[in-house]
């Protein structure tokens, strides 16, 4: 068997266990996922069906592989079987136990299946990877939180959440959850608030009781990239500022949580700009954290908070 020939080989083996992880899959992804154009996913799919796997066709739509089929047990790389391991890892320490033992659960299947080697290579491994962070999962005394919006989403069902606002107002909301997004150490929920009757995000710490209800979705959402974006409580503003071009190295992550737009180097600098609707909280006490190597373009308003701010601490710390 030449290169090419153990190329397409592996390929057609990959396409086959990719059908099993979803109910339908086009052939663009398919041609997407593996380089290829989608003549040559027309051709690996006719040599499945050629070797007795029942694939199912539906034009416009996609393939499957027929209901009640089961393919043998997938085997791992050596590589894949320690990618696991991190994946446990980050999986119970930053979801709720819900979720986290269910991995855990499923962990234990995966492994089964592992050849000795591998499981002796996992077992030297497991003890050498520790995750920590200041800030794990929050929201202990909700246990299945991300699991109760996980399966409203998948259910279509209303969830009603008891929430602690960050001014400390506590309101009982009804929502339709579209899903979850972990940003700056901490777990969101995304979705239709029908109180607000527009979408909202809720910081998972600050849910005091979540229920799923009965009650079907009013209406169809999108994807959560489609709201994440777009999201915010009121008119977005404009706002610029200008960083020490090492500090903005630091705010890679954290900038995308406060509406970043673009940005670009002016001089030894970089000038950053922001669409947000938060100038009077969120957005000025996170530029106070690097406020020394920074400087305030626009707008007025935010310079305005920002001083009132700095103020305020002077005055409570005797500075």
């Amino acid at each position: 068997m030449n290169d090419e020939s153990l190329k397409r080989f592996n390929r057609i083996i990959s396409i086959m266990t990719f059908l099993q992880s979803k109910k339908i899959i086009k052939a663009q992804d398919l041609a997407s996922r593996f380089d290829v154009s989608i003549r040559t996913i027309y051709r690996d799919i006719r040599s499945l069906e050629k070797a007795g796997i029942p694939i199912v066709s539906e034009a416009g739509t996609g393939y499957s592989i027929m209901e009640g089929y089961r393919l043998p047990p997938v085997m791992f790389s050596k590589e894949e079987a320690l990618s696991f391991i991190t994946a446990e890892k980050l999986m119970t320490k930053f979801t709720d136990q819900g979720i986290g033992a269910h991995y855990i659960s499923a962990m234990v299947k995966i492994k089964s299946v592992l050849r000795s080697s591998q499981k002796d290579a996992v077992s030297r491994i497991e003890n050498r990877i520790d995750i920590r962070s200041v800030n794990s999962f929050s929201g202990s005394d909700i246990v299945n939180s991300l699991q109760i919006v996980l399966e409203s989403i998948v259910a279509k069902r209303q969830s009603i959440i008891k929430y602690k606002s960050v001014t400390d107002e506590i309101t009982c909301r009804t929502i339709e959850p579209v899903g979850i997004f972990f940003q700056n150490s901490f777990w969101y929920i995304m979705g239709y608030c029908l109180l607000r009757k527009d979408y909202r995000q809720f910081r998972t710490d600050r849910i005091l009781n979540i229920i799923q209800t009965d009650k079907e979705f009013t209406s169809t959402h999108g994807e959560l990239s489609d709201y994440k974006t777009e999201y915010c409580t009121g008119s977005k503003i404009r706002v610029k500022i200008l960083v020490d071009k090492l500090t903005a190295k630091y705010l890679v992550n954290a900038k995308t949580g406060f509406g970043f737009i673009s940005e670009r180097e002016v001089r030894n600098q970089i000038e950053m700009t922001f669409q947000t609707a938060d100038i009077n909280e969120g957005f000025p006490r996170w530029f106070l954290s690097f406020a020394d190597y920074a400087t305030i373009l626009e707008p007025e308003e935010l310079k305005v908070t920002v001083k009132n701010i700095f103020y305020n601490i002077k005055s409570k710390h005797g500075f």
